[in-house]
């Protein structure tokens, strides 16, 4: 089920950049942000899960979304932190440039997703968010880390 902008509308989103483009994604689904750290490599793995952390007793996959969007060599700095999202009851981290701020937008700030290049499969983007001069592409983090192509599903789950 595709939302609407009447259902975006009033929800927080936390502004976060990969590369030069401004991405946002519910606050809900954001456990906690974190500075990046070494991860532990996981043998096979596809390239864009850099390994597992242990938080506090628990092991999760980090994902790179910069190597997962292929947008160009990462560059790990003091700006590059790891949101921690709870998606369906599973812990997963996402690597990205840096994180902004979080914003509540109004009906009249959201507008539809045109079909357009950008790193996201178009089936994962809400909507646009305009602020100021700032557009935010709003980002269905559910539906992207659930997705078949990160590979992140429980297969268990799925049957």
């Amino acid at each position: 089920m595709q939302e609407n902008a009447s259902d975006i509308a009033g929800r927080e989103f936390l502004a976060f950049t990969l590369g030069a483009e401004e991405y946002g994604i519910d606050i809900l689904k954001v456990q906690e942000i974190r500075g990046y750290e070494a991860v532990t490599r996981i043998a096979n793995a596809p390239e864009f899960i850099k390994g597992v952390i242990n938080l506090r007793g628990i092991i999760i996959p980090v994902v790179d979304m910069r190597i997962k969007f292929k947008l160009g060599e990462p560059v790990y700095d003091q700006f590059t932190v790891v949101i921690i999202l709870n998606i369906s009851g599973r812990v997963v981290g996402m690597v990205v440039d840096s994180v902004s701020d979080v914003t509540t937008l109004t009906p009249d700030q959201v507008k539809p997703a045109p079909e357009m290049g950008t790193a996201f499969n178009s089936d994962f983007i809400i909507g646009l968010g305009t602020i100021d001069e700032r557009m935010l592409i709003l980002v269905d983090i559910d539906k992207l880390m659930s997705s078949d192509e990160m590979g992140l599903t429980d297969v268990a789950a799925a049957n």
